[in-house]
């Protein structure tokens, strides 16, 4: 599920062209990668919002389904640790002398605020990584692409000691240098690039320039994913009441309010982030945003409606399996389990990503990654 939502579904909407309803004009591509997030975020939203209120445990409140107060009556703190007050009668398990014994709490005020800012901090970097993450793949192939995102393993742990102070096992870190080595020897045996530039009819100088600019693009979005990782395996650590969907819930919901305030509003160019400025339109004042024009354009290329709706579809029912495996196993064996599947995508028939690598070089390096990820999880 994790692959078939995020991958494939990817250059069906960003890399092909779509007809237009005017048969005067050329087909183009889809280009709001904004409205792509919040088209997911608000499914996922949902689909998450669905699940919990089918699984809540009978007599919880709203407020505990969806993780705004503790599920027990045990008093936590703000950081998610639990405080018992005794008395009356009461000391450290034995009675009192008058054999009156009653244990009462005494809890300290929980709030969900500093919660909700975390969740906030993982929105927002979710809502930034995304648009570097589309703006690479036009500058590289979408086979890099993909290789490139399968050395997330190293921002993530990477993130995890930079910013949290958390610290592994030697040997994860020798198996993050056995994945990532697999996976250059993968990328660098590759012959995509060449083919396409050979098909593109630039220089080579300026496929270069650009290869590079999107090398560069795809490293901010490693690294903003890195952060997001890291920041969501400290707040499974600190909250220990939140389980995977409440997360997936509330990053979802404030992603959703981010993107879509962006493409609503009237807003000047934001290189990358909002590459389509608003514009006046007509002979008044009337301003164009860019949700307006990207709903005219789904109106005039209706031929992408089918796609955008599996993409949000996959995406929300992709999401619900990844926020568990989060919550249970942590953000390194999530990147694992992904870059399993990436190179099982590349073990497929060659129809899938024809003339990337040959074959005895793709089982090669494959072989060196498994065994890394086979390592990590004795």
């Amino acid at each position: 599920m994790t692959l078939t939502h995020a991958y494939p579904l990817i250059p069906r909407i960003v890399s092909v062209t779509f007809a237009s309803t005017n048969p005067n004009k050329s087909p183009e591509r889809f280009k709001s990668v904004l409205f792509l997030n919040t088209l997911q975020s608000f499914a996922s939203v949902v689909s998450s919002a669905v699940y919990m209120w089918i699984r809540r445990p009978k007599g919880q409140t709203i407020a505990q389904v969806f993780g705004l107060s503790p599920p027990s009556p045990v008093a936590f703190r703000a950081n998610g640790t639990a405080k018992v007050a005794t008395s009356n009668g009461v000391a450290n398990g034995h009675n009192a002398a008058n054999g009156n014994a009653k244990s009462t709490l005494k809890p300290e005020p929980y709030s969900a605020f500093p919660l909700l800012l975390r969740f906030l901090q993982c929105a927002i970097f979710v809502s930034l990584a995304a648009p570097f993450g589309f703006a690479a793949l036009s500058h590289i192939s979408y086979p890099a692409m993909v290789l490139g995102k399968s050395c997330k393993l190293v921002p993530v742990m990477l993130m995890n000691v930079i910013l949290y102070r958390r610290a592994f096992a030697p040997h994860k870190y020798l198996v993050v240098a056995l994945v990532t080595l697999g996976i250059a020897c993968f990328m660098g045996l590759g012959n995509a690039s060449a083919s396409s530039s050979k098909q593109s009819g630039h220089s080579k100088s300026d496929d270069a320039k650009s290869e590079i600019w999107g090398i560069f693009l795809l490293l901010i979005n490693l690294i903003i994913d890195g952060a997001t990782n890291s920041t969501q395996d400290e707040i499974f650590a600190q909250y220990k009441h939140i389980n995977g969907q409440q997360m997936m819930f509330w990053m979802n919901l404030f992603a959703s309010i981010l993107t879509s305030s962006l493409i609503a509003l009237p807003l000047p160019l934001i290189p990358i982030i909002r590459p389509s400025p608003s514009r006046v339109v007509g002979a008044g004042s009337d301003v164009e945003t860019e949700l307006t024009s990207v709903l005219r354009w789904i109106r005039d290329h209706p031929d992408v409606v089918k796609p955008l709706g599996e993409f949000a579809l996959t995406g929300a029912m992709g999401q619900l399996f990844i926020f568990e495996t989060l919550q249970h196993f942590g953000s390194l064996t999530l990147t694992s389990v992904h870059t399993c599947l990436v190179l099982n995508s590349f073990r497929w028939p060659d129809e899938t990503f024809p003339n990337l690598i040959c074959p005895q070089d793709r089982h090669a390096d494959s072989q060196t990654i498994y065994y890394a990820i086979e390592r990590n999880s004795l």
